[in-house]
């Protein structure tokens, strides 16, 4: 797998995680299936950071059902170690997006993991796809305008 990039001009953020005991496995090492959670942290932070909740997106009548997730893991990482995780939007369809995600040590320099996650645009109630609103899309430029 082949993780893409988000684009060089695109809206990125960066989430800071410490590996707690109980996400780890019987080796001590982060748990696989925890990196999911991990990239779910980071890209709830990185939505608050833009200017909105998750919860305020769904009080709009928007939901983000995940489609298709994958991580390959590249390093382990431990109990108590710090992780940077980078967060970015590698596309922005009609009624979809794809966040990226790229885990690396506290210094930046070391990558344990990537992943991505592709999310539906769809109605909150029941679940039809929905095109992307335009206060959606904007809320991922550099320079947002939310209309609250």
């Amino acid at each position: 797998m082949h993780t893409v990039s988000p684009p060089p001009d695109a809206a990125q953020w960066w989430f800071e995680h410490r590996v707690s005991y109980g996400e780890t496995d019987a080796m001590g090492y982060l748990y696989y299936a925890e990196y999911l959670h991990v990239f779910e942290r980071a890209r709830s932070g990185f939505i608050r950071s833009r200017g909105m909740s998750y919860a305020d997106i769904e009080r709009r009548g928007v939901m983000l059902p995940v489609r298709e997730a994958r991580s390959r893991y590249r390093k382990p990482t431990h109990y108590d170690d710090l992780l940077r995780v980078r967060v970015g939007i590698s596309e922005l369809g009609r009624a979809s997006l794809t966040f990226v995600y790229a885990v690396y040590d506290a210094e930046g320099k070391t990558l344990h993991a990537e992943g991505m996650t592709q999310h539906a645009c769809a109605a909150v109630g029941d679940g039809r796809p929905v095109p992307m609103p335009g206060w959606f899309k904007k809320l991922f430029s550099e320079a947002p305008e939310i209309a609250v």
